[in-house]
């Protein structure tokens, strides 16, 4: 009876091991409100959308594929951190890739690019040195980043929404017309809609209304109510599914049911030569400081009793590339800018990204690479509209910065990111911030100073 007693004994600890794990992840996925949920999953649509459709057309990159992997991601993602931790492309990989030939970086290159950049982001991660990284850099550079992103986000939507667009060139070929399936009413009333719909992003609380209350007080608030609840950003990406159907019905021809045939990338040592200089050491220090960084930054601000570091953050995005990659998804990673579009839409939970993923799992599988016909005409001033407001939302995560030393800090690292990129601008951000630093070490602020006799407070 005792070796019985003492062999059930250990398995106590493990069934409880077992039971708040499910409770976490339980907890981690449930909707904090069905359709703001949803809503918010449409939050990150208008960078992943133009990315890929680019990569797809010019690249030849398999959509099927990337969407399967992309989505397992966004379901494991959110129901390990609890928070709408977007998967979004890797941008500078994307943009040396839509600026190269096929023969100079083409599909072998780019996966050469990912891997490597996730292998990287995993020993980084592993290691401790991404957590260490992370406490050491100063709020104001950080701040100095997420504003010159969002800021980069806004004016890439307004130039969606003005102009036409070539993304298998990256380029704009010339203003959009003012009517039209694709015309600029459309991106406005798209944009007026939001705003009515969404405000300003904040949070407003619930009024109190007594029970002698006016009637017309009453019927105000409700339709308050009824307009903040409506999910804006879920029904403009319906109304643009619906518009490229009408732009190009010859669509519905084209859909082919199944998903595509994944296999393995052959990459030569050229390309992974080529994918390491040219895509992974210009991606590693956006991978570090937008992807890692600067989206546990915003999540805390956003979801403060949410707990996970920047290493279990840097080493997912790491495995996630050191797998999909040799299948031919497209590299990917976290972004600042997609936690605050999901945000903004109303995501507030992981069972936000969890149900995107589960959405791209089940196109990839059933439509596969024929979704690329329907991308390709969907109209480009309503993803603008969407990225508009994910930008904005990312750059007010700034207006914390209140006194003149951090907000000096912080535009002169935006500026210089602006002009150049994120890395340049973090060094800038960097180095100005040590020397404001040693230009006041041992210095008395003026308020501690004693007063003398002859002065009152």
């Amino acid at each position: 009876m005792e070796s019985q007693s003492q062999s059930s004994q250990p398995e106590t600890p493990k069934r409880f091991r077992f039971t708040g794990m499910f409770h976490k992840l339980r907890t981690n996925l449930v909707f904090r409100s069905k359709l703001a949920e949803i809503n918010g999953a449409m939050g990150d649509l208008g960078t992943y959308i133009p990315i890929v459709l680019a990569l797809t057309l010019a690249k030849d990159l398999d959509l099927g594929t990337t969407l399967i992997f992309t989505g397992i991601y966004n379901a494991i993602t959110g129901a390990v951190y609890g928070v709408p931790m977007p998967v979004q492309p890797m941008k500078s990989i994307a943009a040396v890739a839509i600026s190269s030939t096929a023969e100079d970086f083409g599909i072998p290159e780019i996966m050469a690019a990912g891997i490597c950049t996730g292998g990287i982001l995993f020993v980084l991660g592993i290691s401790g040195l991404m957590q260490l990284v992370f406490n050491i850099i100063p709020l104001s550079v950080v701040r100095g980043i997420q504003l010159s992103q969002g800021l980069a986000f806004a004016m890439s939507a307004v130039k969606y929404v003005r102009k036409e667009q070539n993304f298998t060139k990256s380029k704009s070929v010339g203003d959009r017309p003012w009517l039209g399936l694709d015309g600029l009413v459309l991106s406005l009333v798209c944009v007026l809609f939001i705003v009515l719909v969404n405000g300003d992003g904040e949070e407003e609380e619930e009024e109190e209304v007594e029970e002698d209350g006016s009637r017309g007080r009453r019927r105000r608030r409700r339709i308050r109510s009824f307009i903040a609840n409506v999910p804006s950003a879920l029904l403009i990406f319906l109304l643009g599914v619906v518009l490229a159907f009408i732009r190009k019905p010859s669509i519905v021809h084209d859909i082919r049911f199944g998903p595509s045939k994944m296999k393995v990338v052959r990459i030569t040592k050229k390309a992974w030569k080529n994918g390491f200089l040219k895509g992974t050491i210009p991606q590693l220090p956006l991978s570090v400081l937008n992807s890692v960084v600067a989206v546990c930054k915003l999540s805390y601000d956003l979801f403060p009793e949410k707990e996970f570091s920047a290493a279990s953050v840097s080493m997912t995005v790491g495995l996630m590339n050191m797998v999909g990659c040799w299948f031919g998804a497209m590299p990917t990673c976290h972004g600042a800018g997609g936690l605050a579009g999901q945000y903004k839409f109303g995501g507030r939970s992981g069972g936000c990204v969890a149900l995107l993923g589960v959405a791209k799992m089940v196109l990839g599988l059933v439509l596969g690479g024929s979704l690329v016909g329907i991308l390709d005409k969907f109209p480009v001033g309503v993803l603008g509209a969407l990225l508009l407001f994910a930008g904005i939302e990312l750059a007010m995560a700034a207006r914390d910065m209140n006194t003149k030393g951090d907000a000096f800090v912080m535009l002169i690292c935006t500026a210089v990111s602006l002009g150049s990129n994120a890395a340049i601008g973090f060094v800038a951000g960097i180095l100005l911030y040590v020397v404001l630093w040693m230009r006041s070490y041992g210095r008395v602020k003026r308020s501690t100073l004693p007063l003398r006799s002859d002065e009152h407070p």
